[in-house]
């Protein structure tokens, strides 16, 4: 019984530091969590300040505690913070090379957010995947889909591909167009455009709606209008006003020529 005793309180220490260490991480997660969110809340509440970077900062300091609560934990086992840097720095070449995919999309998502060629809720295209920007951190870029799909991007193949942004500016142009038949009226189609952009009030006045007949086809002659609105009005726009010039073309007799095949028959 007394050797039962003995051991046991050889591993009395080790149980204590390892209750020790559980409650510094239960405390510690719970402390990141709050210093973050309280971080991320205060810096978006600055109007000048982006949020993406509001977001990037509070996740910088969530692992920024977690590491200090770590090496607290480490050293409840008697593993210094010194003894920890030399294995770090003897480890690090094998680091680097296991992680050198996570590390390149860390490095890529410091290089976003300081040049930040898009922020939370602009509708980009990365790469070809397209979508509105819902969260950058510090190692993904997340997108969610006009039908509400999540896309979760590497920031290291994010900052490697052509970025389209296309809320980048407060304006758009809208390009249409439009083909009537050889027998119509071009000048009265063009009228007719014109007056229904300028009765569209999401329609800028400046610049002007530009109408022209741009090409002449094989069974059409072929309008090309291009309007100008506020980005977040460029595809009712583009849809109403389809609808609305076709609808107009019916009623004042402008016709809208389908295409037109022909078949050649050959004797014998």
């Amino acid at each position: 019984m007394e050797n039962f005793f003995e051991q046991f309180g050889a591993y009395v220490p080790l149980i204590i530091n390892a209750l020790k260490a559980l409650l510094v991480l239960i405390v510690g997660w719970i402390v990141a969590g709050l210093v973050s969110s309280l971080v991320r809340k205060r810096v978006n509440a600055i109007p000048r300040i982006d949020p993406t970077l509001g977001n990037f900062l509070a996740a910088l300091v969530k692992w920024g505690i977690l590491l200090v609560v770590l090496i607290t934990v480490l050293g409840l086992f008697g593993i210094h913070a010194t003894s920890l840097v030399a294995v770090l720095g003897a480890a690090t070449l094998a680091i680097g090379l296991a992680l050198q995919g996570t590390l390149s999309d860390l490095a890529a998502g410091f290089m976003l957010i300081m040049f930040r060629p898009y922020k939370l809720g602009q509708f980009v295209d990365i790469g070809g995947t397209s979508g509105t920007v819902k969260d950058l951190n510090l190692f993904v870029t997340e997108l969610v889909t006009p039908d509400n799909v999540q896309i979760i991007v590497p920031n290291g193949q994010a900052w490697g591909a052509i970025i389209t942004n296309f809320s980048h500016h407060s304006t758009r142009r809208v390009d249409l167009e439009f083909g009537i038949g050889y027998d119509d009226d071009a000048d009265q189609a063009m009228t007719i455009i014109r007056g229904l952009a300028e009765a569209d009030s999401r329609i800028h006045g400046d610049p002007e709606p530009w109408i022209k007949v741009t090409n002449l086809g094989a069974s059409s002659v072929d309008l090309t209008v291009r309007l100008w609105v506020d980005a977040a009005d460029y595809w009712d726009v583009k849809f109403d006003m389809t609808k609305v010039v076709k609808e107009a073309f019916d009623k004042q007799g402008v016709s809208i020529p389908y295409p037109h095949s022909v078949e050649i028959h050959k004797a014998g």
